[in-house]
């Protein structure tokens, strides 16, 4: 949430920041991907071994942020 605020993603992932600092797009590479429609989704691959875990992060405030495929858990 932190490193999406300072570079002015909403929890969708679209970028939103109106002010006039272009410090905001800079380096928007090394944390996140850029998707169609103007979106951004977080360089990130969520591991652990039970889907528990993934579900909490799913139904969090930033859970549509991330892609589905990066989510990856074990299965017994």
């Amino acid at each position: 949430q932190t490193i999406s605020g300072e570079h002015g993603l909403d929890s969708n992932g679209v970028y939103s920041y109106n002010g006039t600092s272009e410090l905001q797009l800079e380096r928007m590479n090394v944390y996140f991907n850029e998707a169609s429609g103007n979106k951004y989704v977080p360089r990130a691959v969520l591991v652990d071994l039970e889907p528990g875990t993934m579900d909490a992060v799913r139904a969090g405030p930033f859970g549509q942020l991330f892609r589905p495929d990066n989510f990856v858990f074990g299965q017994s």
